[in-house]
C-alpha cells in the first residue's frame, strides 16, 4: 500500500512539474504583454505586473497590420484543414481496409516522411510552385500546408478507420450500398471525432507555421501572422519586447479557443463510440 501511494504521489509530482514546464512560457508571455516599458527594463522582474497597461497592445496594432495578417493566416489554416481532411479521409479508408503490400508500404512512407526537415523540401517545393506560378500567393501557401500536413492526417485517420467495425460496412454492402455510399453514409459519421481532431491538427499546424510562409510570401501585404511578428525585432536583433509579447499573446488565442470549444465534444464522441463498440 505504501509503495502504491508513493508511486502515485510521484506520478502526480511529475505531472505537476510537466504542467509547470509547459505553462511557464505562456504565463510569462501574458505577464510581459501587460508590463510597462519601465517594468520590462528592470533588473528584478516580477510575475505580476505592478502597473498593468494595454499600451503594448495599442502599440502593436499601430506598428504592424496584425488584423490583416491574421486574416491571411486564418484563410490559409482553414483552407489547409478542409482540403487535407477531404483528401485524407478516403485515402485513409483505402489504406486501412486494403491489407496489401502496397498499402503497408504507403503507411510506412507516411510515417517516414514526417522525419523530413523543412530545409530539405523547401527548394523542390519552391521550384514546383514557381513553375505553377504560385510563388507569393496564398493559394500556393495553402497547397504547401496541405502537402505537409497530409501524411500525419492520413496516419491519424487510418487508426480511426481501423477502429470502425468492418461488420457495419459488410452489412451496408449486403443492402446494396456501393463503396462510396458506404464511406459517406456509414463510415464517415463514425469517423467524426477523428475527422475533427485531424482538422484541428491541420489548422493549428498551418496557423503557427512560419518557415514556409517566410520563404514563399515576399509581398508584405500577403504575409501571415507568424511572419509579421518578426517585424517587432529590429535590424540589430533587438526586440520591442512589450508589443511583441502582446502580439504573440493574441496570436495564440485562436488555437486555445479552438481547443476549448471542441475538446469536450471530441472526448465525449470517442467515449461514446468506445462504449457502443
Amino acid at each position: 500500500m505504501r509503495t502504491s501511494t508513493g508511486a502515485r504521489a510521484g506520478q502526480y509530482v511529475a505531472l505537476l512539474a510537466y504542467l509547470v514546464f509547459l505553462a511557464f512560457p505562456f504565463l510569462w508571455l501574458i505577464s510581459t504583454a501587460f508590463k510597462s516599458p519601465r517594468e520590462l527594463g528592470t533588473l528584478h522582474p516580477t510575475w505580476i505586473p505592478r502597473h498593468p497597461t494595454l499600451a503594448n497592445f495599442r502599440q502593436a496594432f499601430d506598428e504592424q497590420p496584425l488584423l490583416h495578417a491574421a486574416l491571411h493566416s486564418l484563410l490559409a489554416a482553414l483552407g489547409a484543414a478542409l482540403i487535407a481532411v477531404v483528401i485524407a479521409t478516403p485515402m485513409a479508408w483505402v489504406m486501412a481496409r486494403r491489407r496489401t503490400l502496397l498499402a503497408r508500404a504507403a503507411t510506412g512512407w507516411v510515417v517516414v516522411s514526417q522525419a523530413f526537415p523543412f530545409v530539405l523540401v523547401i527548394i523542390p517545393l519552391f521550384l514546383v510552385l514557381k513553375n505553377l506560378r504560385l510563388i507569393d500567393s496564398l493559394a500556393g501557401l495553402v497547397l504547401v500546408y496541405v502537402v505537409w500536413s497530409l501524411p500525419f492526417a492520413l496516419w491519424m485517420l487510418v487508426g480511426y478507420v481501423r477502429a470502425v467495425p468492418t461488420e457495419l460496412e459488410e452489412a451496408a454492402a449486403v443492402d446494396g450500398a456501393g463503396k462510396l455510399r458506404t464511406l459517406v453514409s456509414v463510415t464517415a459519421p463514425l469517423l467524426a471525432p477523428g475527422i475533427v481532431a485531424t482538422a484541428l491538427f491541420a489548422f493549428v499546424t498551418a496557423w503557427n507555421e512560419f518557415f514556409f510562409a517566410l520563404v514563399l510570401l515576399k509581398t508584405p501585404e500577403k504575409q501571415t501572422l507568424p511572419v509579421v511578428l518578426t517585424h517587432f525585432i529590429g535590424a540589430e536583433g533587438v526586440a520591442d519586447l512589450g508589443p511583441l509579447a502582446a502580439a504573440a499573446f493574441l496570436a495564440t488565442l485562436p488555437s486555445l479557443v479552438v481547443f476549448a470549444l471542441i475538446q469536450r465534444r471530441i472526448t465525449g464522441s470517442v467515449l461514446t463510440g468506445a462504449m457502443k463498440s
